[in-house]
């Protein structure tokens, strides 16, 4: 019998100073930011009014956005997998622009559609429903900027899947829903729980979009990135709780982005 050992590709002796540059460039910033937190003001500093409200709300519409994503994102990625070359590739582009636009033009583009003289907002207006600068604008662009990253990750392990079980299923006379369900959703289940992961991590973290879009009106609108971004903008003690703040957002992502690192199939695995 043959045995294979896997073995690693040894790194060029050349790559290993820019490596260290690029880990530094990501790296030290957040140890700075660690270096400055304020460790025994931070117990007083998370459980403020300010903070618990700002965390609050920042939970609530991100749980909201993430599993509007899902609902949404799902049917998206089985389309854009299932189709011919030429239709995915216009969807794939048009579902990844908000990852490449910057925030500010992302908010630009709501209030564009739903906003005062928007392409829906006076249609919006005559039926007595303002969106813009409301709780519900915040849901909307952490939406718009999270919906991508749930798409990417269920499209690609679309693409990637034995469909040999779905066809088994389909010539034993299931319809196609019960073939999604009973067959495509178990094997897709890591990817999208990553990406679902990712989605909340990303709408916990979205600030352009919102602060353009929604305001930032303390117990409305005002989540953990505008409420960092207020303090940081005051003086003296507000500026320890904008750090505090970020080192909670930092911890939240890390712990997510690791969890999504561990499970097996998913899309960083």
């Amino acid at each position: 019998m043959v045995s294979h050992t896997h073995t690693q590709t040894p790194v060029p002796t050349a790559f290993w100073v820019p490596a260290g540059l690029a880990a530094a460039v990501l790296i030290l910033p957040l140890v700075a930011l660690f270096l400055r937190v304020d460790w025994a003001a931070v117990p007083a500093t998370l459980v403020s009014p300010a903070a618990l409200s700002a965390l609050g709300l920042s939970v609530t519409t991100a749980s909201i956005a993430t599993a509007l994503c899902v609902l949404l994102g799902l049917p998206l990625a089985l389309v854009i997998a299932r189709s011919s070359r030429p239709l995915a590739t216009v969807l794939r582009a048009l579902t990844t622009l908000p990852l490449v636009l910057p925030p500010l033009v992302g908010g630009l583009a709501l209030l564009s559609l739903l906003g005062r003289g928007g392409l829906l907002g006076n249609a919006l207006a005559e039926a007595g429903i303002r969106i813009p600068f409301t709780t519900a604008a915040v849901v909307i662009a952490q939406t718009f900027v999270a919906l991508p990253f749930l798409v990417i990750s269920v499209e690609g392990a679309l693409r990637s899947l034995d469909t040999g079980f779905e066809h088994a299923a389909e010539s034993l006379g299931a319809r196609p829903w019960t073939v999604f369900r009973r067959v495509t959703l178990p094997l897709l289940r890591p990817s999208l729980t990553a990406g679902t992961i990712l989605c909340f991590t990303r709408a916990l973290g979205e600030f352009g979009a919102t602060a353009l879009f929604a305001g930032n009106a303390p117990g409305t609108t005002r989540t953990m990135p505008l409420a960092i971004y207020t303090a940081f903008n005051g003086a003296g003690v507000t500026q320890d709780t904008a750090v505090t703040l970020s080192l909670l957002l930092v911890l939240v992502a890390l712990v997510a982005l690791m969890f999504t690192r561990a499970r097996p199939n998913g899309i960083a695995a």
